[in-house]
């Protein structure tokens, strides 16, 4: 496997490609991991996938080491000056229950060094200062020139497919003449990373992001432990009604007085020690695969910073990719597997994209809205009530093509995220969760008997009973979760999807498993690409 991209999402890929026992070949243009301490916010399923990679308990502790968890998301004239708003007054407020894990913040240049170890642990050839020169793919893979940036050597490499995790500028995308569509840029932002004693401006507030709207910019706060540095992203200054918005003229003093406009106290010393121009967008590429190449992260969709879903989505393209990529590799699933990628995850990238623009506007950039945006959702359904539509899932309503669900209402629905509910083996809490991400899996109330026998026995599938034997239910949970009676089941992709649910062992639901499961595997057209 070859992934262009070494960063946060590219990353990603090749230690869950490497968690199914692929391994990959890693090539990053830049020296090495990140250099900035963009703060990265890690929602709950994203933790969810960290913790099947064996990465959750180190995130945590370099999350708790840079920033206090749980803290706030508000508004405010300045840092010292007039709160506006408090969007969020805990980030983990009311969604506790619904995962064994809770949203954090951590930099990136924290993060991606931890990425890189467990890839590499798991197979990964990483090679930083390499760039993608060309490539160009046939019907069994793809035949790519990489090249050491320093020396100019090229050399090159045969893979069966490409993942594009080469950011908001793709050259894989442009390479392959694919389109961004959507609203476009509408600031021509900067990220100014300085240094200043914020502690006292605080307050003693656990502020995770602070948006700042005055007179003199628009933009927002986010400053780690000790509270002797941070970052300040600007989109715009002047009236927040008709603001400029192209401020990527700035020099170090400028920036100084930017970072003083926001901190609300002029005289603060303030030292600059970076700046970084980028541009605010909300685009989703017409297409996430061309043949043997697949877009993840922000070569597939880029959004404004307002909600953190950019690497988060990009994460789960991750997710959705590697254990179809591995299926189809190890001949345990059909490529026309593969096919389903796009379908799957284009639409919720559009949806999420959306949604940061809509936060965007609301928060920061009202004038925008005459221009149309879409009503905001909670964050909840953002992150764990998305639903996937493909033949890789067997649909209770075919005709249904809601790209979420209320997460609390999704019950097992297939297309979305398995439920967590905490239940007990030999004598530990455990999660649903814990239970999957290898294989395809059998999740079957307490009645399990039926589901034993040899219709299903005959797929092969692990079939896991909840309730009886050796997973307890001890709260009385599962069954309630999942939409189904004591002798119902839910089959359940590696991935977390629900693929398909039987609420009952009625009316012959076990002797329609092998069908379905055939179907979401696409195991009729492996063979016949094997013969």
């Amino acid at each position: 496997m070859l992934i262009a991209g070494g960063s946060l999402v590219g990353m990603t890929a090749a230690m869950l490609l490497g968690c199914h026992g692929v391994a990959s070949l890693v090539v990053e243009r830049h020296a090495g991991a990140a250099i900035h301490p963009r703060a990265a916010f890690l929602l709950q399923r994203t933790m969810e996938i960290l913790r099947g990679a064996g990465l959750e308990e180190q995130v945590r502790a370099g999350s708790h080491a840079q920033f206090e968890p749980d803290g706030a998301i508000m508004s405010a004239e300045t840092l010292a000056g007039r709160e506006l708003a408090w969007h969020l007054a805990n980030v983990n407020d009311g969604v506790r229950d619904m995962s064994p894990c809770e949203r954090l913040f951590v930099t990136q240049i924290g993060l991606e060094p931890m990425l890189r170890e467990r890839a590499e642990a798991l197979g990964a050839d990483v090679r930083y200062g390499t760039e993608l020169a060309d490539f160009a793919q046939d019907a069994t893979g793809v035949t790519a020139v990489v090249r050491d940036r320093a020396s100019g050597a090229t050399r090159e490499v045969r893979a069966r497919y490409l993942v594009a995790a080469d950011g908001p500028r793709s050259a894989v995308r442009e390479r392959l003449g694919i389109a961004m569509t959507g609203r476009g840029v509408f600031s021509n932002a900067v990220t100014i990373y300085f240094a200043a004693d914020v502690e006292p401006l605080l307050r003693g507030r656990n502020l995770s992001v602070v948006l700042i709207r005055n007179a003199e910019l628009t933009g927002f706060f986010r400053v780690e432990k000790p509270y002797r540095s941070g970052f300040l992203v600007v989109h715009s200054v002047g009236d927040p009604d008709a603001p400029v918005t192209d401020v990527w003229d700035v020099d170090e003093r400028r920036c100084v007085e930017l970072v003083r406009a926001g901190l609300g106290v002029a005289d603060i010393p303030v030292s600059i020690e970076d700046i970084m121009r980028w541009e605010a967008r909300a685009d989703v590429a017409e297409r996430l695969s061309d043949g043997r190449v697949f877009l993840v992260g922000d070569a597939a969709h880029v959004m404004p910073p307002y909600g953190g879903y950019g690497g988060n989505t990009g994460i789960h393209d991750a997710h959705n990719l590697a254990w179809k990529l591995a299926a189809v590799l190890d001949g345990a699933c059909g490529p026309e597997l593969l096919d389903t990628y796009d379908p799957e995850r284009r639409p919720v990238g559009r949806f999420t994209t959306e949604q940061g623009y809509a936060r965007y506007v609301t928060r920061a950039a009202p004038y925008l809205a005459p221009r149309g945006v879409e009503p905001i959702v909670d964050d909840l359904e953002i992150d764990l009530g998305t639903r996937v539509c493909s033949p890789a899932v067997v649909a209770d309503d075919p005709a249904d093509d809601a790209v979420y669900v209320p997460a609390r209402e999704a019950r097992a629905r297939p297309g979305t995220r398995a439920p967590h509910v905490w239940l007990e083996r030999d004598g530990r809490r455990i999660s649903t969760v814990d239970l999957l991400g290898e294989r395809f899996i059998l999740l079957c109330g307490p009645q399990s008997e039926r589901w034993l026998e040899p219709p299903v026995a005959a797929t092969g599938l692990d079939v896991v009973p909840v309730g009886a034997g050796a997973i307890g239910d001890p709260d009385y949970a599962f069954l309630r979760a999942y939409a189904i009676t004591p002798s119902g089941a839910v089959l359940v992709r590696p991935d977390g999807i629900v693929a398909w649910r039987a609420a009952s062992s009625d009316a012959g639901a076990p002797e329609a498993l092998p069908a379905a499961l055939d179907a979401v595997r696409f195991r009729s057209a492996a063979t016949a690409t094997r013969d």
